[in-house]
């Protein structure tokens, strides 16, 4: 029997067969499920799908408590991990591993970052944990609060690839990059990160901004102070580099539009092979809005994320910018109004120190890597931002 399709296993984890998955998961303990909704969907491209569901649940005395479960379709390291739950489908077609939150298979370091007494004794004061993002066995992000101010955030994320994020904090920081530093970090896979300074440059956006160029030469002047220690690190692919992987995800999530996102990501691999991405440079690997702090319109507080610094090509950063900007307007038309705008300015700055061909190429892979990720749970009107995502990224190799 052919293995389950990952569109076919969103289905199943989404679908109203996901009840089933839930109360065989929790059969063992006599609980009742008394109601569930998905709450968060992740689709990693040819890696599996994983959703995060609310639920009430009725012990066998009556009382009624609010959990939080996740399931996955990805293979893990280790399925003989405590408290995980094996179910097989029918047939032999899938493998589907739940759990409780926050024992995730493959961050050991979940339960004790959650935990507000443990992360009180690492910093030393009280403190309340707050969720901040939470991608299933891949990382979590927190926020630690005191009830007047964030005193700092929790990055938890898989115990083999810490010494390399720890690394790269302390490379940045050690060169002067404006960036979180170090707290403190053990080998379970938890970074504890000092506040960001500044204000998302997505705030700055949706007021409009005075000097559009102004703003791009500085994000830029970051990205070229970045030490060149960075050399020496891993590399990772570009969106570019994995657009067939993205062609297949929005597909998944538009499935009546597969032929326009394959023809995308053609063209983009033939404009690759074609065009000039210029020589490897120290960069961000995720160098978005989400990720850029501003101190002001024309001055870069604080950079995030870096999990991905490393050797690249600068068109590919600039490429990540302007398709996250891009789809801005698609996702809260009445919060970015002047975004359009603001890209004509960054096209024409951009163009003016890298292959045109090559960004446009490269701006598109990223935009349609952004498609599947509109779908949101219990949100009906998420069709309308996918298909103004994959429109955009149509536009980006007209350009």
């Amino acid at each position: 029997m052919e293995p389950m399709s990952e569109l076919e296993q969103v289905e199943l984890l989404t679908g109203p067969g996901a009840g089933g998955l839930l109360e065989a998961a929790l059969g063992t303990e006599d609980a009742t499920i008394t109601h569930w909704d998905v709450h968060a969907l992740h689709h990693r491209p040819s890696a599996g799908v994983s959703v995060g569901y609310t639920l009430q649940v009725r012990d066998p005395s009556g009382r009624e408590s609010s959990q939080y479960v996740c399931a996955t379709t990805a293979r893990l390291t280790d399925p003989s991990v405590p408290g995980l739950v094996r179910l097989e489908h029918p047939g032999g077609r899938t493998t589907v591993h739940l759990w409780r939150h926050p024992h995730d298979p493959e961050l050991p370091a979940l339960p004790p970052a959650c935990d507000a007494a443990a992360m009180s004794g690492v910093l030393g004061r009280p403190v309340v944990v707050h969720m901040v993002a939470y991608r299933p066995t891949r990382r979590c992000v927190l926020k630690l609060t005191d009830g007047e101010a964030t005193r700092a955030f929790v990055k938890v994320v898989r115990p083999r690839v810490l010494p390399a994020l720890v690394d790269r904090h302390e490379l940045l920081t050690g060169a002067g990059v404006p960036s979180p530093r170090v707290l403190h970090h053990d080998a379970s896979g938890l970074v504890v990160l000092s506040v960001a300074e500044g204000t998302p440059l997505a705030n700055f956006l949706a007021r409009g901004l005075a000097d559009p160029v102004a703003t791009f030469d500085a994000t830029m002047a970051v990205l070229d102070g970045l030490p060149g220690g960075v050399m020496d690190l891993k590399r990772h692919p570009s969106w570019s580099e994995r657009v067939e992987h993205y062609a297949h995800a929005a597909a998944t999530a538009l499935p009546e539009h597969e032929g326009t996102a394959r023809a995308i990501a053609a063209a983009v691999t033939a404009t690759m092979a074609s065009s000039d991405a210029g020589p490897l440079v120290p960069t961000h690997g995720d160098w978005y809005e989400a990720n850029i702090f501003m101190a002001d319109e024309a001055t870069v507080a604080s950079i995030l994320d870096v999990d991905s610094v490393g050797p690249g090509h600068r068109v590919d950063d600039v490429a990540c910018l302007l398709g996250h900007v891009s789809v801005l307007p698609h996702l809260a038309p009445q919060v970015y109004p002047h975004v359009p705008a603001i890209l004509d300015a960054w096209w024409s700055r951009a163009a003016e120190s890298v292959d045109s061909r090559s960004l446009a190429a490269r701006t598109a892979a990223v935009t349609l890597s952004l498609v599947a990720g509109a779908k949101r749970p219990g949100d009906d009107g998420w069709r309308a931002d996918a298909l103004g995502r994959l429109e955009e990224a149509e536009r980006w190799l007209r350009r």
